[in-house]
């Protein structure tokens, strides 16, 4: 089984978005991450893709995971591993 693209839209500043790399970096997971200040149109494109405005947009292959609580949740129901296919 494959490893789907892991992309998560972020600040720098964003305590919720280091708390969204921390999950990722603890459990080995290598991720795209996309600045939407460092990249102001990339804004536009989180917003399209995930309908939401707040950071961190997180995305598991196609699949919209949410933010940073989203993340969490599914860590803590054992429901992660299966969308990163592992």
């Amino acid at each position: 089984m494959s490893t789907p693209r892991v992309v998560m839209y972020t600040t720098d500043w964003c305590g919720f978005c280091e708390r969204a790399r921390r999950v990722f970096k603890e459990k080995g997971v290598e991720f795209e991450e996309i600045d939407i200040e460092a990249k102001p149109e990339s804004r536009t494109q989180m917003r399209e893709r995930s309908g939401r405005t707040s950071v961190p947009q997180i995305f598991i292959g196609d699949h919209h995971v949410g933010g940073s609580s989203d993340l969490v949740a599914l860590e803590e129901a054992g429901k992660l591993d299966a969308l990163l296919g592992r």
